[in-house]
């Protein structure tokens, strides 16, 4: 076992956003509230919604590796994809603003929702103050083959374009959470607390692959990481993050893992992407009134929701530390208002 990951991440290029690792936290007022309902089981966040750039959010840490590589490139624009409300296309942009590229963002109508907030607020709304080029698409066309198209016209202009696939959830990209699952292992070397699981949500599953990822390659069990399905079902989510984790692997030099060593739960995701759950709302809720942390409608919120109930179910033991990663995306509540009255 060692704290560090193979000197193959070293030699990737790679755009600096995180100055220092983001903070890890207990949560000592949730855990009174929840008194003896949690079973003697300690909780704890990773505050990846605390990186200050953009609003935060864990797709920062993709874009490290994949605005490296677009930059090494000689990329001076970018095109990503998502669902109307993404966080990623937020972030994206955001960080083309700061580097001075330009971006476009191709966003589609993923979720059944047509009040005015969830089209014109939240991630919507920080998107146009951030300056992108955003195409809107109507539910069922293709927003990569329209990205791709696009990237086409623009390289036939002169431009040098790098298109970004949903979520930054690409080999290279989730190597930031490879990063993540260093900086993990690393308090728990220097505070002495071992982590039972790391809780994420997991949507286009680059940040579980990242972290399974981080920790094989370290020499620690990728079951280390427990996540919630909110995008698809729970066996095409794992079959996913599987193919990205020993992709990841691939390019840290480690041996694959196998589908046994992915964990997703996807009893928590209700309907469907986007839509919300009774769970989510009391998660939300509960944690912003006992520690004033918010989660997000979409990804966190449920994954939290999950972890709680997992608690409750006596799926841990007294003494368990259980670390959930705040994954940001705090924007969308703006565009769930109607949801939350």
């Amino acid at each position: 076992m060692q704290n560090h990951l193979p000197d193959a991440i070293q030699r990737l290029p790679r755009l600096e956003i995180l100055d220092q690792p983001t903070p890890i936290q207990r949560l000592v007022r949730l855990e009174a509230a929840l008194g003896d309902g949690l079973n003697g089981v300690r909780i704890f966040v990773k505050r990846d919604d605390h990186i200050p750039i953009g609003g935060g959010g864990n797709k920062l840490r993709k874009l490290e590796f994949l605005l490296g590589d677009a930059i090494h490139q000689g990329a001076d624009t970018l095109i990503t994809v998502g669902g109307l409300q993404s966080n990623h296309a937020r972030l994206t942009a955001a960080v083309a603003a700061r580097q001075g590229l330009a971006c476009h963002l191709v966003l589609g109508k993923a979720v059944p929702r047509t009040d005015r907030d969830y089209e014109q607020n939240g991630n919507v709304l920080l998107d146009r103050i951030f300056g992108a080029h955003m195409h809107v698409l109507e539910t069922g066309e293709n927003t990569l083959a329209f990205a791709e198209h696009k990237a086409e016209q623009l390289r036939s202009a002169g431009h040098v374009v790098a298109v970004i696939p949903t979520g930054g959830s690409t080999p290279l990209g989730a190597l930031g959470y490879a990063v993540c699952a260093e900086e993990i292992q690393q308090f728990s070397a220097r505070t002495g607390t071992h982590f039972s699981k790391v809780m994420v949500a997991n949507g286009s599953s680059g940040t579980h692959a990242g972290l399974a990822a981080g920790f094989a390659s370290m020499g620690l069990s990728p079951q280390m990481v427990h996540g919630f399905a909110v995008l698809v079902e729970a066996l095409a989510t794992a079959e996913t993050t599987l193919k990205l984790t020993n992709q990841a692997l691939q390019l840290l030099g480690g041996s694959p893992v196998a589908l046994t060593d992915i964990e997703v739960d996807g009893s928590h995701r209700g309907s469907g992407y986007g839509i919300p759950t009774d769970g989510m709302f009391q998660a939300v809720q509960l944690l912003a009134r006992t520690e004033g942390l918010l989660l997000d409608p979409v990804y966190s919120g449920k994954a939290f929701a999950g972890m709680l109930a997992d608690i409750r179910a006596g799926a841990y033991s007294a003494g368990d530390n259980l670390l959930f990663v705040m994954t940001g995306g705090t924007p969308g509540l703006y565009a769930y208002q109607e949801a939350f009255e």
